[in-house]
């Protein structure tokens, strides 16, 4: 079994290739090779049982893909894309990596002939504007965002692509995936990270929104877990909508903080500065909150138990030491 991750760099695509790696098989075979594809250079995978390859790819230029999509691969995850803010201040960058860079990579794989799985991650941004509350797997799509605009586009190329035996795809609208490690991005969402993950390394954090906001929330250590399983669904049990929201759950911002408080003590909430930043809240309060991943759950992807777990595998997982 040959896999490729492109986006094999970011946060999501590192954790995925170390759980491939402490795993050894997908699909019920053995990983023979792991790349790991991104704009520069991915990190290498410490101790994995196969050989693993770090290359460069840009998927705006279909050379470039071409070079790390062959024949050889079976299953791709498409996690590359420019996050939310970026997308919406620079729209020709987001058409370019998010809808053709997608493009470039189906095409690639169309013109193979292979049939590889595909997993691609679309996002909750999808969802917006006049649709009812709560959200079900069959709540039409109707984003307020460029990003999400370009996700949703993906999810039905996702889903022709299939129909037409071209590819193997299924696609999982990613909850807002906190505690991220590292550095905060132009997510808009980013400040959901940033207001836990700084306060816990005793730095100062903004939060942009009033503690009654509410989120859909998913942490790193279950979203891999998740898009390892959502490879792993025969195509069969998918139906003919190759996408859903992968499993998270709502808390606001104030319960998240909470569970800080909870696992950590007092003092890193202390640390958190309420700033309203009407460029974020434009953003995030045009996302919808009630979803129910009634499709997902039913396939055996799963939620956290509480968001206090949330906090204890980020200090588990990725708190810098010392």
């Amino acid at each position: 079994m040959n896999v490729l991750i492109i986006g094999g760099g970011g946060v999501v695509g590192q954790k995925l290739a170390g759980l491939l790696a402490r795993t050894g098989s997908l699909r019920g075979q053995p990983i023979g090779h792991l790349t790991l594809a991104d704009l520069n250079d991915p990190a290498p995978v410490a101790d994995a049982p196969f050989p693993v390859t770090c290359t460069r790819c840009d998927i705006a230029d279909p050379v470039s893909v071409a070079t790390c999509v062959t024949e050889e691969v079976q299953v791709i995850y498409l996690l590359a894309a420019i996050v939310s803010a970026h997308a919406e201040e620079d729209f020709d960058a987001g058409m370019r990596i998010n809808l053709m860079g997608s493009l470039n990579v189906l095409e690639r794989a169309r013109a193979l002939g292979t049939k590889p799985v595909v997993v691609f991650t679309s996002s909750i941004a999808v969802y917006g504007g006049e649709v009812p509350d709560p959200i079900l797997d069959h709540t039409y799509l109707n984003p307020q965002t460029s990003y999400g605009t370009q996700k949703a586009i993906g999810e039905l190329l996702i889903n022709d692509y299939s129909r037409k035996g071209f590819i193997d795809g299924r696609g999982f609208r990613l909850p807002t995936i906190s505690v991220r490690p590292g550095k905060p991005n132009r997510a808009a969402s980013s400040f959901m990270s940033s207001i836990l993950r700084e306060p816990l390394n005793g730095q100062e954090a903004i939060c942009p929104v009033d503690e009654d906001f509410p989120h859909y929330y998913l942490s790193p250590r279950k979203c891999v877990e998740n898009l390892m399983k959502g490879a792993e669904i025969p195509a069969e049990e998918l139906g003919q909508n190759r996408c859903m929201m992968m499993p998270g759950r709502m808390w606001t911002i104030r319960q998240v903080i909470d569970a800080m408080t909870a696992v950590a003590g007092p003092e890193p909430a202390k640390l958190i500065r309420w700033e309203a930043q009407p460029e974020i809240q434009r953003i995030v309060k045009g996302w919808r909150f009630d979803l129910r991943p009634e499709k997902s759950l039913k396939l055996g992807l799963t939620a956290d138990a509480s968001f206090e777990d949330n906090i204890r595998y980020y200090l588990e997982d990725d708190k810098p030491v010392g």
